[in-house]
């Protein structure tokens, strides 16, 4: 009987024990919005948000939304990220077996979030500017149908631009980033994970833009887009899944405007 690679047991241990982290921080977040999303639909049935929606944001309202934000994209995100982050903590031990280089895999997710939390800054902003036109319903929702199949027409064309190819290629290929790009120590893996989560958000961005049309807080979204940037980024089918979207959004999008009219 051969002998064990020492090695492909303590990847086999990182492995485990960094599954069950990443399923720990998806669990709280998905845990948290659904408890948001019970907690905004009770408050709808008593009609007690009428008031709040017209009324000017001040700096809690600023905080509540991008904490929300920020919440909603890590529990949207983590799952799709979570292969690259199990590559990479593959490709670290190997490269260093010292205890100290699993800690890389959470400064390389560190550096996806943060770009993530900017987004979710952005998104916040957009928020606040719709609810300050009058264009967002007590359910988060836009409310304008015009606006709303605008969002869905311009989605709908991104999904067929170059740009959107190239960050979706990137995100296809996590094995040839880390040969051409890899880099040493903690503040290398924060870089890695930071450009990763810029082409992620490149892939992405319009697409968790159209929250504003379907719900900011519509867990069958969310759940939706979630399973369908998976089934986009790992398919060997992806590219023709995605663009397959962009038609129905634009589809979409033209039944509204045409609807508004």
């Amino acid at each position: 009987m051969s002998k064990r690679n020492p090695l492909e047991a303590v990847l086999k241990r990182d492995r485990v024990v960094l599954v069950a982290c990443l399923i720990a921080i998806g669990g709280l977040a998905w845990a948290h919005m659904l408890h948001m999303s019970s907690g905004m639909e009770e408050v709808h049935t008593c009609h007690q948000i009428t008031m709040p929606q017209i009324q000017p944001w001040g700096g809690w309202e600023l905080l509540a939304a991008f904490s929300m934000w920020v919440v909603m994209m890590v529990a949207m995100m983590l799952p799709v990220v979570s292969p690259w982050i199990l590559l990479f903590s593959k490709s670290t031990r190997r490269r260093d077996s010292k205890p100290a280089s699993f800690g890389l895999s959470g400064s390389f997710l560190l550096g996806y979030l943060a770009v993530w939390t900017g987004y979710s800054a952005l998104a916040t902003l957009g928020q606040w500017g719709l609810h300050s036109a009058a264009l967002l319903s007590p359910q988060l929702t836009c409310g304008n149908p015009i606006f709303g199949g605008t969002m869905l027409l311009s989605a709908g064309i991104y999904q067929w631009t170059p740009y959107r190819d190239a960050c979706m290629a990137h995100c296809r290929s996590p094995l040839g980033f880390f040969l051409a790009s890899w880099k040493e120590g903690h503040s290398g893996a924060f870089t890695m994970g930071f450009t990763h989560g810029l082409y992620c958000v490149g892939c992405c961005w319009a697409l968790m833009a159209l929250s504003f049309v379907f719900g900011v807080m519509n867990l069958h979204w969310m759940v939706g887009i979630t399973v369908f940037l998976l089934i986009e980024k790992m398919s060997s089918s992806g590219p023709w899944i995605g663009k397959t979207a962009g038609l129905l959004f634009i589809a979409y999008g033209l039944w509204m405007i045409k609807g508004g009219l």
